[in-house]
């Protein structure tokens, strides 16, 4: 019994000794600062490390995180063409190390108070844009919103590092009227892309159709002026045979080329023959046989002497 009340106070002191240790000594981690009061008031700051704080006098109060920390805002408005869009934004923000103090007490609610900036700051821009305009300018927004957070936030203690837009969404029915207007405008190119097509088709088919046309001219041209250089060259072997004069020279020839055509005609199985049927056929074919008679004749007349 003796022994009881001895080692009974040893452990009431030892775990006295605990408390006090435990209340004595604290961490701070990385990245971190440590408000610690004393008696309620602000006595000091403290960093990364193990500090010392009087035990049921000192307190820590606050852990203060000095990583940028991100904050995300959806934002409502209207624009100057009278659409509802929802605009998304990410606020990067920070306690400025050397304003811990600032921070911890001069906001209640940092976060809130950062959205309300941003709403303030969007709805003071976007309404004077159009909503392409708002697509098209979402950096301008952006810069616009970080430069109202940076000068107000900084006099809390608090950094504003990066404001962005990330996403304009407008209403569902306004997002369907965009897609047919941009279907309706690439169905437009596509269209006019096909004309333009169709158009070089055309032209390049009359250029080949005038190109056909016009050597087939030229070698209509060049066959007739063939065909009047032999029948010139015949008539002049005629004349040379001894039919001085050119007509029945002409008649002569003619009359070779009919009957070598109607000998080619009979060489393909035709059996009828046309000639001329009135008085006037009959006359020019009457002195085509005389001057074919009359050129026999001189061809004979011609052989004696050819034989001498």
């Amino acid at each position: 019994m003796g022994y009881v009340l001895p080692v009974l106070g040893i452990a009431i002191g030892a775990i006295i000794l605990l408390i006090v240790l435990f209340g004595t000594l604290f961490t701070v981690q990385q990245q971190t600062s440590v408000i610690v009061e004393r008696f309620g008031k602000f006595h000091r700051e403290v960093g990364a490390g193990l500090h010392i704080k009087v035990p049921l006098i000192d307190r820590v109060a606050h852990r203060v995180d000095l990583r940028v920390q991100q904050l995300s805002v959806v934002v409502e408005t209207k624009t100057e063409d009278n659409v509802f869009a929802k605009l998304r934004l990410s606020v990067q923000y920070k306690v400025i190390p050397t304003a811990v103090r600032d921070a911890v007490y001069s906001l209640n609610n940092a976060v809130g108070q950062i959205e309300s900036y941003v709403f303030d700051a969007v709805r003071g821009k976007v309404p004077s844009q159009k909503l392409d305009d708002v697509f098209a300018s979402k950096d301008d927004i952006a810069l616009y919103v970080n430069e109202s957070l940076e000068h107000t936030m900084g006099e809390y203690g608090y950094l504003i590092v990066k404001t962005l837009v990330t996403d304009v969404e407008p209403d569902e029915k306004v997002k369907e009227s965009m897609n047919a207007i941009n279907a309706a405008r690439r169905n437009a190119e596509a269209a006019s892309a096909q004309g333009d097509a169709d158009k070089i088709k055309i032209v390049k088919a009359a250029e080949a159709d005038a190109d056909a046309k016009r050597l087939s001219g030229e070698g209509v041209a060049a066959q007739r002026k063939a065909i009047a250089d032999g029948l010139r060259e015949s008539i002049e072997a005629v004349q040379a045979g001894g039919i001085e004069d050119a007509k029945q020279a002409a008649e002569i020839l003619s009359f070779t080329l009919y009957t070598d055509m109607v000998a080619t005609a009979s060489k393909h199985g035709a059996t009828t023959l046309f000639i001329p049927n009135t008085p006037a056929g009959v006359n020019n074919l009457t002195g085509l046989t005389d001057a074919v008679t009359q050129g026999n004749l001189i061809a004979d007349a011609a052989k004696p002497s050819l034989s001498k």
